[in-house]
């Protein structure tokens, strides 16, 4: 669709800028963010409810299991990580079953800052992205200049992606042009010099800590007039991570914004997906409220560390008609 451009196209600034009046000041991106429709939470909730019925089967499920498995982000994010785990996780996320070729790679790997330059020898020419956490995750308590620095050096030791937290104090706090502007800093932090190119920038909102469905809509919209090229629901470390409501909500600001702006934005839920059928639940969401157009990796992942060994344990049983033993997958 020509009209449509993505979030990291160099065109995506010029879209943005037909909406300049809207952050031109602190009030005006007040007004604006509190200016957006109220969310109605029951008729969301049964919304979500009522997409997570539907049932696919055989064929239909198959693709699912396979496109899900292309979609995640295998991620590691412990504070006992070492240069060993993380090959390991990057060998299975290049090839998740070694019995099956036609198993497709994952998405991605995700790790700490440090790590970066390990997965990224590790995963070679691979086509499988690295993605590092920064800007102070999980909680973001650092300075601006900290969290720029930490996003340089996940960058420049190979960075694929960047996954950022927002300061959700001063958000909460009403300081929406302070979040704005961190954003755009740490997207600009993204480039990498030399070659004219940029990490992609995931923004992670917690959206179990905004408190109000508000609150996640504004975040949305927010976040992607700074320049997000995803926005994320979590960092999978507090109680409250993805739920089908709060990714439906996602999911219609990227559809609204770009209906309004012709920019495209990715989304991925993250923190508590941990099987199949939860997987395809948020498939069957995105088809149904985006369609085939964010039906890719290009523009939906999920956050993951467990979700895949059942992913890999569904795809057995449908190709053998038989369930395997918790053996046949590795423990990451």
């Amino acid at each position: 669709m020509s009209s449509v451009v993505p979030a990291y196209a160099p065109d995506a600034a010029g879209r943005l800028s037909s909406l300049a009046d809207v952050t031109a000041s602190g009030s005006a991106l007040r007004r604006f963010l509190h200016g957006l429709p109220g969310v109605d939470a029951v008729g969301l909730e049964a919304r979500a409810a009522t997409l997570g019925t539907r049932s696919i089967k055989t064929t239909a499920k198959a693709y699912a299991i396979d496109l899900a498995i292309s979609m995640i982000d295998l991620t590691t994010l412990e504070g006992a990580d070492t240069p060993g785990k993380v090959r390991a996780l990057c060998a299975k996320g290049v090839r998740p079953d070694p019995t099956d070729r036609s198993t497709p790679q994952v998405a991605a790997i995700c790790v700490y800052p440090d790590m970066v330059a390990v997965a990224k020898d590790a995963l070679g020419a691979s086509g499988v992205h690295v993605a590092s956490v920064a800007t102070a995750f999980p909680a973001g308590r650092a300075s601006l200049a900290v969290k720029l620095a930490d996003t340089a050096d996940a960058v420049a030791a190979g960075a694929d992606e960047i996954d950022m937290v927002i300061d959700r104090g001063a958000f909460l706090a009403g300081r929406y042009m302070d979040v704005f502007e961190e954003i755009r800093a740490v997207k600009a932090a993204c480039a990498r010099p030399g070659d004219g190119g940029a990490a992609h920038l995931k923004v992670i909102f917690e959206n179990g800590e905004l408190s109000t469905y508000d609150n996640i809509r504004r975040c949305s919209w927010l976040a992607m007039l700074a320049g997000a090229d995803f926005i994320k629901t979590s960092t999978g470390k507090v109680a409250v991570n993805a739920t089908p409501a709060n990714t439906l909500l996602m999911l219609e600001a990227v559809r609204d914004f770009r209906d309004a702006v012709g920019v495209q934005v990715g989304v991925k839920p993250a923190g508590g997906i941990r099987t199949s059928k939860d997987a395809v639940k948020y498939l069957v969401m995105v088809n149904e409220t985006l369609g085939d157009d964010w039906l890719s990796p290009d523009w939906f992942r999920f956050g993951a560390s467990s979700l895949l060994n059942d992913l890999l344990m569904q795809r057995q049983k449908l190709s053998t008609g038989r369930y395997s033993g918790p053996d046949y997958v590795t423990v990451d």
